[in-house]
């Protein structure tokens, strides 16, 4: 995923009303988090092969309830926010597909099940994600209900036994809804499957209000995105402060000059090193203080052109009728126009 199509995801987000967004198969290289804009990003993906990779996107609301993050590796990543009365811990996953060798896939459940004994026990759990499973339409007690979608197949039998040994259950079969609001993986158009899941512990299984795909809305992938929404409550936590920053392209002379003088004027003989790291410190911010200029905030760059967001729109509303031609069509011109720097689009006109 770019980063012309970041900043669709993220304008879907807001418009379809999510808090929190989980992606399978990201393709991004190296594992951290980031700030973009009103969003945060936390992602794992392999050191340098653009092969699977999960994130988590929360936007700046929940962020501020994010007690941590766990980067296990490029198949799932886990981020815990501080809720009320208790805890949330959500993972993200993206399992090996049924051309993967059994070893591949016996490894990810190792995986997943080390990243669960990490989690606190009392924590509210969440597992979301693309498991390359179907579980299909009949009914086991505690784990699925009636209303999947195919024929299990035996990816997605590990995956109920799995939830079986973890006490999960898989909300998008639970509740009776339109088969469309089924469909996951629609990548020949013709041929429909449901192979994402939201997986979670039986004991918070109430709180589940609905869970289904939105097929109105659309980032350029061939996968429907999948809500759950659910009656749980995140802790309001105090803004914090962001710190300033010290406009070090113009440090004054003034500056350097006091620094110096009282350098000069410390008392090195026999004394205890903190203290004298202690009193350089305050020397340095004090003066920092006092004669540097504050750095001025400058507006960010803006990553997509309103041409591409408009394109972005139009591929939405051609999915939404059906018409794969056109949305063919809009995609490969979202994608040419998304890759060009901005600064070449402006300078074209």
């Amino acid at each position: 995923m770019n980063q012309g199509k970041l900043e669709v995801v993220k304008q879907e987000m807001a418009r379809v009303n999510v808090d929190i967004l989980g992606i399978s198969e990201l393709k991004w290289t190296g594992m951290g988090e980031f700030n973009s804009y009103d969003h945060y990003i936390y992602h794992c993906g392999q050191e340098s092969l653009r092969r699977n990779g999960v994130a988590i996107i929360v936007n700046k609301r929940v962020q501020n309830a994010v007690l941590g993050c766990n980067l296990k590796n490029d198949s799932m990543i886990s981020v815990r926010f501080q809720g009320k009365p208790f805890n949330i811990t959500g993972i993200q996953v993206y399992a090996p597909t049924s051309n993967a060798e059994e070893a591949e896939a016996e490894w990810f459940y190792e995986d997943l099940q080390d990243l669960l004994e990490l989690t606190p026990k009392k924590d509210v759990l969440f597992i979301i994600g693309d498991w390359n499973a179907k579980v299909g339409s009949q009914e086991t007690p505690g784990v699925t209900g009636k209303f999947g979608l195919g024929i299990q197949n035996e990816a997605g039998q590990r995956l109920i036994e799995f939830c079986q040994e973890n006490t999960l259950v898989i909300t998008n079969t639970s509740s009776k809804t339109q088969e469309k609001t089924l469909y996951m993986d629609i990548t020949r158009w013709s041929t429909r499957n449901q192979i994402d899941y939201i997986l979670c512990s039986q004991r918070w299984r109430s709180s589940i209000q609905s869970a289904k795909t939105r097929p109105g809305a659309d980032c350029g992938s061939d996968h429907e995105l999948l809500i759950a929404k659910f009656r749980l409550k995140l802790k309001k936590v105090g803004k914090t402060t962001r710190p300033f920053r010290y406009d070090l392209n113009q440090t004054p002379y003034d500056y350097t000059v006091e620094v110096r003088n009282r350098f000069k004027g410390l008392d090195l003989i026999d004394r205890v090193p903190d203290e004298l790291w202690t009193e350089v410190h305050d020397i340095v911010q004090e003066t920092g203080i006092k004669t540097i200029p504050i750095e001025k905030k400058c507006n960010k760059a803006k990553w997509l052109s309103g041409e591409a967001l408009q394109i972005a729109v139009n591929r939405r509303v051609a999915k939404s009728k059906g018409e794969k031609e056109r949305y063919k069509h809009l995609n490969a011109e979202f994608q040419r126009i998304a890759r060009k720097p901005l600064s070449a689009i402006n300078a074209k006109k």
